[in-house]
């Protein structure tokens, strides 16, 4: 009997259910709110709650329509606790105790980052996945920046994180200073690929936390600060910003973000003593064309696999990347089922806290 795990996600602004059968996703949904939020800059909780609360049921439903299946054909549920939004994880969780108690179906908890760190894994074998640990990885999303080195799945020790700002954050912010709007990241790498690099002009940012890799810490406020200034010294000297400034500081922004999140993860591979097979990255940022092309360099002068989500719809928030976690966990160690009456939303839920499975 095929052995089908319905998912939910609804960590932040994104209405997401998949149905996987091991590691291979048979359907995916996700219906964003992104539009909604932009009036705000960023997500406004309250909204976020309520428009999941609207789109659950029909996201659920699309979902096992593609797949053509029933709740009754579904062996298992797996719901994201957190990390994430209180009120956004509380309609998943919700909807999820529902679901198994009305269908006794049993019920697994899932960690939010743990999803991303194993998107890279969605469609392998389990055979093939072994093959991959250790494994340094790389989360960087609107929520988190963290490197974490992975043993093997479901046993990890996070080697960098912020201290601040996360990378996808950082990029909203700074996208939002140049008047590019939210979500911000998208845009700014699109506007940045417009500039036309000569190698000669100096970055005029500073470089972040340069010097103080042996902290193991990303922090971008500084960054956003120094774009910020130098954006109202430029208006103060023309009157206003024009495009040609857009262009190159959205071009020399994120370049300097990147170059941290470069920087550490090359100091990190220097001095790791237990030495990873590949690189697993996962999370929003990493649908970034430029990001992708530096760390396709780093990969291949360490002699690491770099595996990315299969495809990049997997990078940003998704459910299907939630079923494929606990599939992997059950594989490879003891999981075990929640008690519907007991699971509750965990929105500062840490990686390497005692497990939830």
């Amino acid at each position: 009997m095929k052995k089908y795990i319905l998912s939910i996600d609804t960590s932040c602004d994104e209405t997401a259910a998949a149905i996987t059968l091991d590691t291979k996703v048979i359907a995916s949904k996700v219906w964003s709110q992104a539009s909604l939020h932009a009036k705000f800059g960023g997500v406004y909780p309250s909204l976020a709650k309520r428009k999941h609360e609207e789109r659950i049921d029909f996201v659920i439903n699309q979902t096992l329509k593609k797949a053509k299946l029933e709740i009754k054909d579904i062996s298992a549920i797996a719901v994201t606790v957190g990390p994430g939004l209180a009120p956004a994880l509380e309609v998943g969780i919700q909807k999820a105790k529902e679901l198994s108690l009305a269908f006794k179906k049993p019920l697994f908890a899932v960690n939010h980052v743990e999803a991303h760190l194993l998107s890279p894994l969605i469609g392998k074998s389990f055979e093939e996945i072994k093959q991959h640990f250790p494994a340094l990885g790389l989360v960087v999303s609107g929520g988190n920046t963290q490197l974490i080195f992975a043993k093997e799945p479901g046993k990890y020790k996070i080697i960098a994180e912020t201290i601040d700002d996360a990378l996808g954050e950082a990029l909203d912010k700074g996208a939002r200073a140049l008047g590019l709007g939210y979500p911000g990241g998208p845009v700014l790498e699109k506007i940045a690929e417009e500039f036309k690099v000569n190698k000669n002009l100096k970055n005029p940012l500073p470089l972040p936390f340069v010097g103080q890799e042996k902290l193991r810490k990303f922090s971008y406020s500084g960054l956003k600060t120094a774009l910020v200034r130098l954006i109202e010294k430029i208006k103060k000297e023309k009157g206003i910003l024009k495009k040609e400034d857009i262009i190159s500081l959205a071009y020399f922004y994120q370049e300097r973000a990147f170059n941290h999140i470069e920087r550490m993860v090359l100091f990190i591979l220097k001095n790791q003593k237990e030495k990873p097979k590949s690189l697993l990255v996962g999370g929003g940022v990493i649908a970034n064309n430029n990001l992708r092309k530096k760390l396709r360099k780093i990969a291949k002068s360490n002699n690491l696999k770099l595996i990315f989500p299969p495809h990049k719809k997997y990078c940003g928030d998704n459910a299907a990347m939630i079923g494929v976690a606990l599939a992997i966990n059950l594989k490879e160690r003891s999981a075990k089922d929640v008690n519907p009456q007991k699971i509750d939303r965990i929105p500062r839920l840490k990686l390497t806290e005692s497990k939830i499975y």
